[in-house]
């Protein structure tokens, strides 16, 4: 068994909304046997993963797969399983699978599953593999296989690309309010909420909107105390310090028990209280000098310790933390007490977990000593031993919800302390002796301002009230936006470039920041950023995340769909414009219903509404798919095709074409948008399919909310060259010869093309053919139909073999040819390109049409055009820049 193929599929894609990975194993010697024909294979497997008893039977019992291992299953199914178990094992939990054979390829299967962690997700799925197949083939081998060592690289893994506690309350809390959300790298904790222009960043609980100089003032403590007293909240006094007398002058001066920190240090670390001989601040100071230079000496303030959380200018939470500490028992040694506390599962290493694990190091010894402990004394019955000094969580502390007993003047002196500092998101440390009356009254003070607090605390309180601290983050951060741009999503077999082309057109012309992405390249605002086929998840990625677009419109292909899945939870408006044979036989896609599933993927994608063409059955079919409360807009070049009408008559909205002009149907309303003609890019009405594509596109626009005006403003001044729209209809003169250079390279394209190029010229009609060697045979054959029928005469050159021999594409689209002409002198054969087109050009006298199809580039068409006529070659390139 060995993996012949990988990707991720990291946005909604044809198996799931859910990220997965997609592999394509072969079962090899192991195809065709079943888990149940293997001697000891099931009770290996449940003992080494015991879980998969408790997967659940669909009527909601557990042992599922258990069961089904006994009952007798193919071995790809148990490595799917295995996968998500393992998955689940060393990070969040994960639970859709599917597996499927591969069509025409006997012992090869495709495997989906679902991850949350895509560096786990590989490495899970290579272990399964080689865990089923050791099991499988156990007998032939003496090595017993070794899952402990590798279940603990996998949990290393887990660990390291976890999301931390306090970021993921944020983006829980984020998606509840539909916020997207997506992680910039694997390696950082940073996230973008939102799209576009109203998108914003995450890391923990810093934001965007964290100011830099209110996290350096909040670093450093003296500064951030002398300005906490400038505006009247009340700190400890003391002074910085960097070396020990210094600091025990300032402890005789403060004349009380002194508090003893690193100067910038964050967590607890280095902190001292209660320090009141010289020698106990000497040994607090040193403590302090392993977390920073400079040292704050200051009054220790008796009392409890608090924290309050501010986001947003308001009060999110506040909780009282407990040092870490153990209760006696009578019998176990405080060591022995650690280890108890320890096994705890909701303490981890660091901020893993809900509480941190606790520490029996020096600075705890220290603390035990001034109590009277050492690690193996046995304290009493119910006796509380602390070991730390400093309350925070992340050295052990646990905390307690006190939000509701905040009286109003500490409300307003915290949020006043967040906003002097100048923190958008604070965490406020006080002490005093009851956090239910007023600081002044009991000598209380603030002795911290924290810039990216952590929130464990104050989500999963030991005591008390849970409290959202995540939401109150979303809600300063993004107030009442969900951060969401609007977002068409584009597309269907033919015409999703030049569709997508028009839409981001109106929108600029309507004055919104426009991002882009097409076969050509990623553009924003009209400038391209990217060159190239950018219809997959990484360009739309470009796209939603420039912070200079208000509206994003996302070619989608099928290619893109399959290799990455989407890149955006949902669009606003979905659409699909027609489905036609293109790419069958690659990438599991056989047929055509198969296709029109990929491309349904954008129509189920849809939030507002789904654009669908109600000419093409396999459109329609995809209304069922649309989610609920999304509207379903008709498109039709047909006026009395009976889905539109019937649409219509329900009240339907729709856009079709009659007498020669775009017509707008709004339930009973029926208004003429504009006269085709007003379009340059349906060239006086005879370029229907763009006239079908400015259907969709005024449908789109309509569903997106623009008015008529707008849509008829767009259309009108959109214009398809080599310039706005490459290898899209450009038309150019050669010497009294009309050229037409377009991208068409199936079936349906060239009868379209051929279509329109017969109806600007009598004369006669020349084609320059191809289409990439990785179609059908029998899609091959068709293309040379179809052309044979359309073309006077008909050039078919190589364009990219993709598998096939030199010429055998080529051979296959002139037969088809044949089967419509039979044997005729109106058939060329010339593998090179640029052979075919001076052949294709020699063929024409004035006043005849000219169609090259399905070139890489316009630059390919110029560089054979020049070779004979300079001239012409140097005008089309001049038109072209």
């Amino acid at each position: 068994m060995h993996i012949l193929e990988q990707r991720f599929l990291r946005g909604p894609n044809l198996h799931a909304d859910t990220p997965c990975l997609l592999s394509v194993i072969d079962l090899e010697d192991l195809y065709g046997v079943s888990s149940k024909d293997i001697p000891g294979f099931n009770d290996a497997l449940l003992a080494m993963l015991p879980s998969l008893h408790g997967q659940l039977l669909p009527t909601g019992q557990p042992g599922g797969f258990a069961q089904r291992l006994r009952a007798g299953t193919y071995l790809a199914r148990v490595v799917e399983q295995v996968t998500l178990t393992l998955q689940s094992m060393a990070g969040p939990t994960v639970g859709y699978g599917r597996t499927r054979p591969s069509a025409g390829r006997p012992g090869q299967f495709r495997i989906v599953v679902q991850y949350a962690i895509e560096k786990l997700a590989e490495p899970s799925f290579q272990l399964a593999v080689d865990l089923v197949t050791a099991l499988a083939l156990g007998a032939q081998s003496d090595q017993p296989f070794d899952i402990d060592s590798r279940l603990k690289e996998l949990r290393s893994l887990g660990s390291r690309y976890a999301i931390g506690t306090s970021t993921a309350a944020v983006l829980a809390a984020a998606h509840e309010r539909g916020i997207p959300t997506s992680r910039i790298t694997d390696d950082a904790n940073l996230f973008q909420l939102g799209w576009g222009s109203k998108q914003k960043r995450l890391q923990a609980t810093t934001t965007g909107d964290t100011s830099y100089v209110a996290v350096k003032i909040a670093s450093d403590k003296q500064l951030t105390k002398a300005l906490l007293m400038e505006a009247g909240v009340p700190v400890p006094e003391g002074a910085t310090v960097t070396t020990v007398e210094e600091a025990q002058r300032v402890a005789r001066r403060v004349g009380k028990p002194v508090a003893i920190k690193p100067l910038d240090g964050n967590q607890g670390k280095g902190v001292t209280t209660n320090c009141a001989t010289p020698e106990e601040v000497a040994k607090a100071f040193e403590f302090a000098r392993q977390y920073g230079r400079k040292i704050i000496v200051e009054r220790s303030v008796e009392g409890r310790d608090y924290r309050v959380l501010v986001a947003g200018g308001r009060i999110a939470a506040a909780s009282f933390r407990r040092p870490a500490h153990v209760i006696g028992d009578g019998v176990s040694t405080i060591t022995e007490l650690v280890e108890i506390e320890n096994q705890n599962p909701a303490r981890g290493s660091g901020h893993s977990n809900v509480l941190t694990r606790l520490a029996l190091d020096a600075h705890a010894e220290d603390m035990l000593r001034r109590q009277g402990y050492t690690p193996d004394a046995v304290p009493a019955q119910g006796v509380c031993v602390e070991l730390r000094s400093n309350a925070n969580l992340s050295t052990g502390g646990t905390a307690e919800d006190v939000t509701d007993l905040l009286p109003e003047t500490t409300r307003a002196l915290c949020v006043r302390a967040a906003s002097k500092i100048g923190l958008d998101v604070a965490g406020i440390d006080i002490v005093c002796q009851d956090i239910s009356q007023p600081l002044d009254e009991q000598g209380g003070a603030v002795i911290e301002v924290n810039a990216a607090p952590g929130i464990r605390m104050h989500q999963h309180p030991s005591k008390g009230e849970p409290r959202d601290a995540g939401e109150a983050i979303v809600d300063g951060l993004m107030g009442p936006s969900n951060g969401r741009i609007p977002v068409v999503a584009v597309t269907g077999t033919n015409g999703k470039t030049t569709t997508t082309l028009m839409i981001a057109h109106a929108a600029r012309v309507a004055g919104l920041g426009t991002g882009v992405t097409t076969t050509e390249g990623v553009f924003v605002n009209g400038k391209r950023l990217v060159k190239g086929d950018c219809t997959g998840y990484w360009s739309a990625r470009t796209v939603l995340s420039a912070p200079d677009v208000d509206f994003a419109v996302l070619e989608t292909a099928r290619g893109g769909i399959l290799k990455r899945g989407l890149a955006f939870d949902q669009c606003d408006v979905g659409v699909v414009l027609n489905v036609s044979p293109d790419h069958l036989g690659l990438d599991g896609v056989e047929t055509i219903e198969d296709l029109a599933q990929v491309k349904a993927v954008v129509a189920s994608s849809a939030a507002r509404a789904v654009v669908l063409n109600a000419e093409d059955a396999l459109c329609v079919s995809m209304v069922r798919r649309a989610k609920p409360g999304a509207e379903v807009v008709f498109f039709s070049m047909e006026p009395e095709n009976p889905i539109l009408l019937k649409h219509i008559e329900d009240g339907g909205r729709a856009t079709y074409f009659q007498d020669n002009a775009i017509v707008v149907a709004d339930g009973s309303r029926q208004q003429e948008l504009m006269r085709v003609e007003a379009m340059p890019a349906s060239y006086g009405g005879r370029a229907r399919y763009n006239i079908a594509n400015a259907l969709a596109a005024a449908a789109a626009l309509m569903a997106s909310g623009f008015s008529n005006t707008q849509i008829a403003a767009g259309l009108s001044t959109f214009v398809s060259d080599s310039k706005t729209n490459p290898l899209r209809t450009n038309v150019f003169d050669v010497r009294g010869v009309t050229v037409i250079v377009d991208y068409a390279h199936n079936a349906a394209a060239y009868a379209a093309l051929a279509e329109m190029a017969r109806a600007l010229l009598p004369g006669q009609l020349v084609g320059i053919v191809t289409a990439p060697g990785d179609r059908r045979d029998s899609d091959l054959i068709q293309i040379g139909e179809v052309c044979g029928e359309r073309f006077d005469e008909l050039v078919v050159y190589e364009s990219q073999s993709r598998g096939r021999p030199v010429g055998g594409a080529v051979d296959l689209i002139i037969q088809g040819a044949e089967n419509v002409v039979g044997p005729s002198d109106t058939l060329h054969r010339e593998i090179e390109v640029d052979k075919a087109i001076r052949h294709g050009l020699s063929l024409c006298t004035a006043g005849d049409v000219l169609v090259f199809a399905c070139g890489s580039s316009l630059q390919v068409f110029i560089d054979a055009l020049r070779v004979d006529d300079p001239e012409s070659a140097d005008r089309i390139a001049a038109q072209a820049i």
